[in-house]
């Protein structure tokens, strides 16, 4: 379903993609992180991961760093929004500790 009007699907398709709320939680825990210790720390495959880090970015929930080193260096950190977003994940977890019956629960 899309709505214009409705920005909650919206929100709710990027986080709904596999990846996407680990890789905020990630890079929000470990401060300006880098590429290969997130494909460490996930263990995702590294096309999966450059596609969702892009697009973590093009929302702005997550910052991206360059320096000109050689190698190249890139890390990582939760943006201001992103931090926002992060602290409504907290609510969504107590809801789910709370309602979430255990037969529902999946291991991660």
């Amino acid at each position: 379903m899309k709505c214009k009007n409705c920005p909650i699907w919206n929100v709710m398709d990027l986080l709904g993609k596999k990846w996407n709320m680990f890789l905020i939680k990630v890079i929000r825990n470990n401060p300006n992180i880098r590429f290969n210790e997130i494909l460490v720390e996930l263990g995702i495959n590294p096309r999966t991961l450059t596609l969702r880090l892009c697009e973590l970015e093009e929302w702005g929930i997550i910052n991206k760093k360059k320096f000109n080193t050689i190698p190249p260096r890139v890390e990582y950190s939760v943006s201001e929004i992103g931090e926002k977003l992060f602290l409504s994940f907290k609510d969504l977890d107590a809801w789910a500790k709370k309602y979430v019956p255990e037969s529902k629960l999946i291991d991660n």
